[in-house]
């Protein structure tokens, strides 16, 4: 997302987190870093955050990659949330429903299937937006 942001020239606040806790303060899978450098995108200096209840007023749209997460933000969110929760690939006509590859399990290939998916939804979003 950061990257379409930049290529074209957009100041929009984006950031990534997670629902749970495990990764706190620890940088991307290594696979996920050789990826985004094959894409000319470094995210070696990002560390992993934990979703807080302020997400909900402090962003507009906050974005779950699966069903799982999905359920997870809907309770962490707080009654006063403002910010409209959907799945990334929502914003992709066709691919609406679908959840993006969880490729941490996988092969390397799997990163590269990822980032394939959410480039296509950061396309759609910044068109969309």
């Amino acid at each position: 997302m950061r990257a379409q942001l930049t290529e074209r020239g957009l100041g929009w606040s984006v950031d990534s987190a997670g629902t749970g806790n495990w990764h706190v303060g620890k940088a991307p899978d290594p696979r996920a870093i050789a990826e985004a450098a094959r894409r000319g995108v470094d995210i070696a200096g990002l560390r992993a955050r934990q979703v807080v209840a302020e997400d909900f007023r402090r962003f507009t749209h906050i974005f779950a990659l699966d069903e799982n997460n999905r359920t997870d933000l809907q309770r962490i969110a707080p009654s006063a949330a403002t910010a409209e929760l959907s799945l990334l690939l929502d914003m992709v006509p066709g691919y609406e429903g679908r959840s993006v590859a969880d490729p941490y399990y996988g092969d390397d290939q799997g990163f590269a299937r990822t980032w394939d998916e959410v480039s296509l939804a950061a396309r759609a979003l910044v068109e969309t937006l």
